[in-house]
């Protein structure tokens, strides 16, 4: 379910990442220690650092700003395969779970808990996927999407109350997602779902952040310094959903919603997904256009069953029996009809 969580709040403009439980407001200038203390917090983390070298970008010309802009952009996806060991083991422990009938849960805030809410909200039209299988939370609620909620982000408390409100169980599996790895909505959701035996995730983009040591699976992707200094919704939310594009689609193809590279999970809702509908079909199997149109009335428009009752040389009921014995993995059912 593409959910988000709900807070009743003011709203004023807040940076994405940046303060912890009893961390005071950066911006008060009487916050004293407790300002000083965070600023020195920033200041240790990668993705803050300032970078002299780019002072005075804006006096570039515009194709030269955006140069160096795409130069960085290139260096995130060499950032993700140095931790690619990282994902696949937090993809096949992920799997694992939602084999059972867990759910896969993002939390964060600002820019990481919209990508969160980005990739859950896709499953569903992508995987067929119930809109309850995969579910983004952002701190703050709805309207947290388009304007920052104040102090959403700093509350564990709102963090697990939002999880328990999903009834959370053992079979689920939270994947808290900052940049820099110490946003306490974030942090919370991890220690919370850890606490009642779900599977936790920790992706972030600072070394030694605290998100990934609360984390079952820590997934820290060091892409360094923003172009513009704090803005991470720059490179590091680029490296968020690149990680979170694998969580979600790797997971999907280890629990069957493909069948090779061919998203046989898709359930034609418009003209276009039926002509996609039709297409798989037949890259799969090579039948003639009659037989796919035959084999699509059958089965109600289930891809993946008339794909069966075409290779499998069985009936729509013996497909779906077939189907569902196999826990929806076409090569197993596919095996089936051999033996």
């Amino acid at each position: 379910m593409t959910s988000t969580a709900d807070a009743s709040s003011n709203h004023r403009d807040l940076r994405d990442d940046d303060r912890a439980p009893g961390d005071a407001d950066p911006r008060d200038p009487d916050g004293g220690d407790d300002y000083r203390g965070l600023r020195a917090q920033l200041e240790t983390l990668t993705t803050e650092a300032f970078r002299p070298e780019l002072s005075e970008i804006d006096r570039l010309p515009t194709l030269e700003i955006a140069r160096l802009m795409n130069g960085e952009d290139a260096s995130v996806p060499a950032a993700v395969a140095d931790r690619l060991p990282l994902v696949a083991e937090a993809i096949d422990a992920i799997a694992e779970r939602m084999s059972r009938g867990g759910r896969l849960i993002y939390a964060g805030a600002g820019t990481a808990g919209r990508l969160g809410v980005l990739d859950a909200s896709e499953c569903p039209p992508t995987f067929n996927t119930d809109p309850a299988q995969v579910v983004g939370l952002i701190a703050g609620g709805p309207s947290a999407m388009v304007t920052s909620v104040e102090g959403a982000e700093d509350s564990r408390e709102l963090a697990a109350a939002d999880l328990d409100a999903l009834a959370l169980t053992a079979d689920d599996t939270v994947v808290g997602v900052s940049a820099s790895g110490r946003t306490p909505y974030a942090v919370g959701a991890v220690q919370h779902a850890r606490a009642r035996g779900a599977l936790t995730v920790g992706l972030s983009c600072n070394a030694d952040s605290a998100l990934a040591a609360a984390a079952d699976h820590g997934i820290e992707i060091v892409v360094g310094p923003e172009l513009l200094t704090g803005s991470t919704r720059l490179k590091a939310g680029t490296a968020q959903k690149l990680v979170l594009n694998m969580l979600s689609t790797i997971t999907m193809i280890r629990l069957g919603k493909t069948y090779g590279n061919l998203m046989v999970d898709v359930r034609a809702s418009n003209e276009k997904l039926r002509a996609r509908s039709r297409r798989i079909v037949a890259l799969a199997t090579g039948a003639s256009d009659e037989e796919i149109e035959s084999a699509l009335a059958a089965t109600d428009g289930e891809v993946k069953t008339a794909i069966l009752t075409i290779l499998g040389e069985v009936d729509a009921a013996t497909a779906a029996r077939l189907l569902d014995t196999s826990g929806g993995h076409l090569r197993a059912a596919l095996r089936a009809t051999h033996d």
